[in-house]
């Protein structure tokens, strides 16, 4: 069984999956001049949680579900389905890189801390499974709920961001942080979509895009100077 403190600890920024590294897109966005207070960084994120945020959850979720299927034999194949959905749902090669090396991190501390979770099932990909589906099964083995999961990978679609916004702008990171607290709802509303389209097969899972996210993370790819790695 969870409790809230797990719930807590793989929500936190400071699990060692290198989170911290990476600005959502907002790194490309401030230098293109598309977000340069706290009125754009609002609308940025709010457009975040609304495509990679519900996306990434549903996935999750799936992912979830898969883990605690009652016929282990079916799992595997399931998270290759998932895989390779999520692979089609992400435009930029920049971002399919940027997912499966996140999701190698997540793995890495997932093996460490359960090392009895399913983690074999994840499909054999170059360059591992992509972070959503690796959060699915951490979160399963941890004893969370499919709602949980998709809660923690809405969250984690903003607060990283959010992070970066007071780095990059200089913002007031308390103003910053009531921002989240006014998108809080939203969140929640996310992850409950999120963890009902679970049900959905693979092919039939959210598919909301951000082409100038997929473009503006294909520019900052080509950087020789930058704080983030995406």
């Amino acid at each position: 069984m969870a409790t809230p403190s797990l719930l807590l600890l793989l929500a936190d920024g400071r699990f060692p999956a290198g989170a911290h590294a990476h600005s959502g897109g907002l790194e490309a966005a401030v230098a293109a001049g598309r977000v340069s207070d706290l009125a754009t960084l609002e609308q940025f994120l709010a457009g975040r949680l609304a495509t990679a945020g519900l996306v990434g959850a549903a996935f999750a979720a799936a992912a979830h579900r898969a883990a605690v299927l009652a016929d282990s034999a079916l799992r595997p194949g399931t998270l290759a389905r998932l895989d390779a959905e999520l692979d089609a749902r992400t435009a930029a090669p920049a971002l399919r890189a940027v997912s499966r090396r996140q999701g190698r991190a997540l793995l890495r501390a997932g093996r460490a801390i359960w090392p009895a979770a399913p983690f074999a099932d994840l499909p054999a990909t170059p360059g591992g499974a992509h972070q959503p589906l690796v959060l699915g099964l951490l979160c399963a083995a941890a004893g969370l709920s499919r709602v949980e999961t998709a809660t923690i990978a809405a969250y984690g679609t903003l607060t990283g961001v959010a992070s970066a916004g007071v780095r990059l702008l200089g913002l007031d990171p308390y103003r910053v942080q009531a921002l989240l607290v006014g998108l809080a709802d939203s969140c929640d509303q996310t992850a409950a979509d999120a963890a009902r389209a679970a049900d959905d097969p693979p092919e039939r899972l959210p598919a909301a895009a951000a082409p100038l996210a997929d473009i503006h993370a294909e520019i900052h790819a080509t950087w020789e100077v930058r704080l983030f790695a995406s």
